[in-house]
């Protein structure tokens, strides 16, 4: 079974398991458990990966709010700023977000607007991206939030967020990024990005699922933020709980492995361009979507026409891919990525995400292409005879 849904998730690597082992059996102690050197060892072994972690942001690992993963992350900004505001003002508070953006942005949002919120759901053009200018044209003086994902985890799409921050700081709005998909695979600098909060996630970059974190931008003012629950006051009291050791320490090694990022996403190109290629050169009708040079460099995502997109998923045997994000594969309808960006409802349904990863062999992309040939082609032809 060939893996090419790394967008999903991706395998821990070895480096990251063996670092994790020794804080499930020997060194187990509670990180908040100040008066004894089990709990010594284990905030420590914290503190060191919330620095790996803040080495590949370049941003100080104060900055580093540990969370349960980025959908928790995605809620403690976007629901955290909105509702530190009073409940008179609340009436009045206004987010903006897009319509490409991760459920777990896009629902949160939805809630807020039940709840009394103004929202304002900007479109994307046909690549996936967020146009500044309408950002821009969006914020009003009760806009407290914008809300833009630094590469969109179905297309690959990067978007303009240099110039989307500059016009939320000139404009004093704060701006929150979810940079799930970009961590390990992109230049995250948040010495020059203007970005005020960010999303991120481990077992996006082969670390741990169950860990992810919110950085929160500390050298300006001071970002209000309304914790979504209570407890003892952990993680600069804005996310109760006991620190998962083990899973800090994996995500801590992830980003440490990391470091080679640049010579990996190099040769994740030539492999998705060269499957591109060979799926080029053999079938006809194929649409790529989203942007064609400023994307991921592990994501490949693909529109056949000519085929039912069921048939095309349930063909596919020896390949694990997608035709979508991972945390709405239980609703039956399109990619609303797709559909906001103008695809076609049966294009939508009949498109697959190729997703690489730093294990990723040209074996596999061979093999991946002559199955995803051969099934095409044979759907094509069953639908001529019938």
């Amino acid at each position: 079974m060939i893996y090419l849904d790394n967008h999903a998730t991706t395998r821990v690597a070895p480096e990251v398991l063996q670092a994790m082992l020794p804080y499930f059996t020997e060194d187990f102690g509670n990180a908040a458990s100040v008066n004894h050197a089990f709990g010594w060892r284990a905030a420590a072994a914290v503190e060191k990966a919330r620095e790996q972690i803040a080495q590949r942001l370049n941003c100080p690992a104060d900055w580093i709010v540990f969370t349960s993963g980025a959908t928790e992350a995605n809620n403690l900004a976007i629901k955290g700023v909105a509702l530190s505001r009073s409940p008179a003002s609340r009436k009045t508070t206004h987010v903006i977000t897009n319509a490409a953006e991760h459920h777990s942005v896009l629902d949160v949002a939805k809630r807020l607007h039940r709840n009394g919120v103004d929202v304002t759901l900007l479109p994307v053009d046909r690549f996936g991206q967020v146009d500044p200018q309408q950002v821009a044209d969006a914020i009003k003086p009760e806009t407290v939030l914008v809300s833009v994902m630094l590469a969109n985890n179905e297309v690959g799409t990067l978007n303009p967020i240099e110039e989307i921050g500059k016009i939320c700081r000139e404009r004093e709005v704060l701006l929150h990024c979810d940079a799930v998909q970009a961590l390990g695979k992109l230049p995250i600098d948040l010495s020059q990005r203007p970005v005020d909060l960010l999303s991120l996630t481990a077992h996006k970059l082969h670390g741990p699922k169950g860990i992810g974190a919110l950085i929160v931008r500390r050298d300006r003012r001071r970002i209000p933020i309304e914790p979504l629950f209570d407890g003892g006051g952990h993680e600069h009291h804005l996310r109760s709980g006991t620190l998962p050791v083990p899973l800090i320490v994996g995500f801590g090694a992830a980003c440490e492995l990391a470091a080679d990022m640049t010579a990996v996403a190099d040769r994740m190109v030539l492999l998705r361009d060269r499957l591109w290629q060979k799926l080029q050169t053999a079938l006809n009708s194929l649409s790529l979507n989203g942007h064609p040079t400023e994307r991921l460099p592990n994501n490949l995502n693909i529109s056949v026409a000519g085929v039912d997109g069921e048939a095309l998923m349930t063909s596919l045997k020896n390949i694990a891919v997608s035709s979508g994000s991972a945390c709405s594969t239980a609703e039956p309808e399109p990619s609303h990525v797709l559909r906001a960006m103008g695809v076609s409802e049966s294009l939508s349904r009949a498109s697959l995400r190729f997703g690489l990863s730093r294990y990723t062999t040209e074996a596999e992309i061979g093999a991946a292409a002559q199955e995803v040939i051969a099934v095409v082609k044979r759907l094509r032809g069953a639908t001529a005879t019938t």
